[in-house]
């Protein structure tokens, strides 16, 4: 081998300005292969403008932002749908509670009326057959009504007093306790043997028969 082929080239160093701003700059690459010479373009961060987006990446971005728009629209949807049904729900809890309060107002209390004997005596506040206290048997018998106080005569002369104690407990020869003698004004009231002596409803009371009230607000019996 000849000392030729150990000696080293040095090239000069290429003037870059000739290809313009060095930022900016092309510079011509040679390729391995010896195919044609292509160029590198070196940019600079925030001086440099940045290149319009391609029509398939506008194409995209649209596609995206349409797509993005249809789920809120439908997430909005459901969202309304679910309040409709949630006030749907409340108007008819707030009907059927209205509908409710309406029945029970409307459907009157039914409270039994049992024939108690009067006065002061040791068998005052007893529970008495329903009779005594019927107005056609005491008018058919020679007895009479006054104030809520029915007067049947005695066979050796004088009268028995009778009245209703209304809703409470007690059978046939018992003290009646837990009631009151005064009727309920909205209330259904039935003797014991099922005899409507009185109807109610919205406060309003008519009476078909029987002694109406009595003393006036005793509660629980006795005398």
């Amino acid at each position: 081998m000849s000392n030729d082929d150990d000696r080293t080239f040095h090239l000069p160093t290429p003037d870059m300005s000739v290809f313009g701003d060095a930022e900016t700059a092309e510079v011509p690459t040679e390729p391995a292969d010896g195919g044609p010479r292509g160029t590198m373009r070196f940019q600079q961060p925030g001086s440099t403008a940045p290149r319009p987006p391609t029509l398939a990446e506008q194409r995209a971005r649209i596609q995206a932002e349409e797509e993005l728009a249809q789920r809120q629209a439908a997430v909005d949807a459901k969202a309304a749908g679910r309040r409709k049904v949630m006030i749907g729900a409340g108007v008819t809890v707030g009907v059927a509670a209205l509908v409710g309060a309406w029945y029970l107002l409307a459907s009157p209390q039914t409270v039994t009326a049992q024939c108690t004997v009067a006065g002061t005596g040791s068998d005052a506040d007893t529970v008495v057959a329903d009779q005594n206290c019927d107005p056609d048997y005491v008018a058919a018998h020679g007895g009479h009504i006054t104030n809520g106080f029915v007067f049947l005569p005695l066979v050796g002369g004088g009268f028995r007093q009778y009245h209703y104690y209304y809703g409470g407990t007690g059978a046939i020869g018992q003290r009646a306790t837990g009631g009151s003698f005064t009727a309920p004004s909205n209330a259904t009231v039935r003797t014991s043997s099922g005899k409507t002596i009185q109807r109610g409803g919205f406060g309003i009371t008519g009476k078909t028969g029987g002694t109406g009230g009595g003393t006036g607000g005793k509660v629980g019996g006795g005398s």
